[in-house]
């Protein structure tokens, strides 16, 4: 907490808002008035901006806050653009720890199968990040391989920072009411989800091999192969692949890559993931994204670390493509319908203003051509609407939100052309006839036939089973509401008794006052008040608490 405190004196955080604001504002009036005479105040304001300053405290406190920064630069629906855009810079540049403590790490995590597996360990790190870092291997068949080494004592540092992360959202949250409205315990609470996940090697391997099945034979992914055999908690055990970083344009460019297809690719493995096999890679940053370039006109991405997954539950995936579709064809009354079905809004939200609100957002953005319409700004631009409206924090959205502005970036730097409504709305389409329309239903039909002529003699019992609960169900309601009204109405008749237990005790206490006033003015005259002023006291306090227990 000091440290913290320090750093954010140094980078004049208090600066950010101006003294005669606290003075009109809602936080506590010991902080309002811990900011008046804060010292910082009389200095210079910082050459550098808010958000400028914001990033650097974050770089200044350590990995876990530069997680917690790149994290929260996602919430583009909760910061201000500035905010959000300065937070997404924030890189993950930490020192390398020694290449032989990254060997004894791994000695230890394989034992017999460190010699029996290794032929070579490259004491120099590839690539060092605030979770893992990595070294090149190959193992005794030949096969080069790269080892995802866990930081050593990483987890009790992450965990003791994730704790002061947490009291200090809490903290904000139940005394700055201007703040609730981001759902600070939330954010941090995800985040913390997340960043406990990448600690898992095991977990990793999982979520890498599921992702290479999805893709197993696709010209649009390639993601390298798990030895399982190999990989523990703290160790994964990687097939060693090579390509281009997709940050790297310009030498994109000059292989002669088709970027068109290329950035197109890019946007249908999104929407693959998220439709086809609910299962998506969360962390798309540049970073974890490269291109094999082998063939320039079939370019293919190649995709590391699968840490941070997202999946949406069938209700959920339902509703989006649902509200997707609707946007596309600008049907805004189905939007704040669906928006109304799925609990995203409260149930009590007045469908018809919803409409018309989402409408005055929507109809100026779609004046624009498609191709110069961001999608990934124009989710964070409805999500901004309905907070307004208490939507309440979906993680699985927010995770989706996060990853398709990821992939449209990447899409639109690679080619700046790319629109991604005219490559994802006939995918959409396609998806919900699937789906939801009347082939759907013929194959679920054929899918469960077996079961349901199973089931097919058992129909009339079922029929007369299904009535009898159900009067059961009815009749067991009406002793439950029965039973709470008469709990309601023995409380009540309590909360009476105990509101004329407080104000009888209360008159008495005020009768005993006059009548025993006398008497005490006569002993302090007689100079033995100090006794007698004592047993009243007593007394009074006594009764106090009698009443108010």
């Amino acid at each position: 907490m000091l440290k913290i405190a320090r750093v954010a004196a140094r980078q004049r955080l208090d600066a950010a808002v101006p003294a005669a604001e606290l003075v009109h504002s809602d936080i506590p009036t010991a902080l309002q008035w811990f900011f008046k005479v804060w010292p910082g105040r009389w200095l210079p304001d910082p050459e550098a901006g808010h958000a400028v300053r914001l990033r650097r405290a974050f770089e200044e406190l350590g990995p876990v806050f530069i997680k917690f920064g790149q994290a929260l630069s996602t919430r583009r629906d909760l910061l201000p653009e500035e905010f959000a855009d300065e937070l997404a810079k924030l890189q993950d540049h930490v020192p390398p720890f020694p290449g032989e403590d990254a060997q004894a790490i791994v000695k230890n995590a394989l034992g017999a199968a460190y010699h029996e597996h290794l032929a070579r360990f490259d004491l120099e790190p590839i690539a060092s990040a605030s979770i893992a870092q990595v070294h090149g291997a190959r193992l005794t068949n030949g096969a080069e391989v790269v080892v995802k080494v866990v930081r050593p004592n990483i987890e009790d540092i992450i965990r003791d920072d994730l704790e002061v992360l947490t009291w200090l959202a809490q903290w904000i949250d139940t005394r700055v009411k201007a703040s609730q409205r981001l759902h600070l315990p939330e954010v941090v609470s995800d985040y913390a989800n997340t960043v406990l996940k990448e600690l898992d090697m095991l977990q990793e391997a999982i979520n890498t091999q599921r992702l290479r099945d999805n893709f197993a034979g696709s010209a649009l992914l390639y993601v390298p192969r798990v030895h399982h055999e190999l990989t523990r908690a703290n160790v994964l055990v990687l097939e060693r692949v090579s390509g281009i970083p997709i940050s790297n344009v310009a030498e994109l460019k000059a292989r002669g890559t088709n970027m068109q297809l290329l950035a197109n690719r890019g946007v249908e493995t999104f929407f693959k993931q998220v439709f086809v096999d609910n299962f998506f890679h969360a962390d798309m940053h540049p970073g974890n994204i490269f291109i094999d370039v082998e063939d320039p006109e079939d370019p293919q991405y190649i995709a590391l670390d699968c840490a941070i997954i997202g999946t949406l539950t069938k209700r959920d995936q339902d509703y989006l493509a649902r509200n997707l579709v609707a946007f596309f064809n600008r049907d805004y009354r189905q939007v704040a319908k669906l928006h109304l079905e799925s609990g995203w809004v409260p149930s009590t939200t007045d469908e018809a203003e919803f409409e018309r609100v989402i409408r005055e957002v929507c109809d100026p953005i779609f004046a624009k051509p498609l191709n110069e319409i961001s999608f990934g700004h124009f989710l964070v631009e409805l999500f901004r609407t309905a907070a307004a409206f208490n939507m309440e924090i979906q993680p699985q959205l927010v995770l989706l939100q996060k990853t398709l502005l990821y992939v449209e970036g990447l899409g639109r730097q690679l080619y700046p052309e790319l629109d991604l409504w005219e490559t994802a709305k006939p995918f959409m389409e396609q998806w919900m006839q699937e789906r939801v329309g009347p082939l759907a239903a013929m194959r679920t039909l054929a899918e469960r036939a077996p079961e349901i002529l199973e089931q097919l003699p058992r129909l009339p019992e079922l029929i007369l089973d299904t009535g009898r609960q159900l009067s059961r169900l009815e009749s067991g309601l009406r002793e439950q509401q029965a039973s709470v009204q008469k709990l309601e109405t023995s409380l009540a008749a309590i909360s009476r008794r105990h509101k004329m237990r407080r104000w009888t005790g209360a008159a008495l206490m005020a009768v005993a006052t006059v009548l025993l006033w006398e008497p005490i003015s006569q002993a302090f005259a007689m100079g033995t008040g100090l006794g007698t002023s004592a047993g009243f006291l007593s007394a009074v306090i006594g009764s106090f608490l009698l009443v108010r227990a």
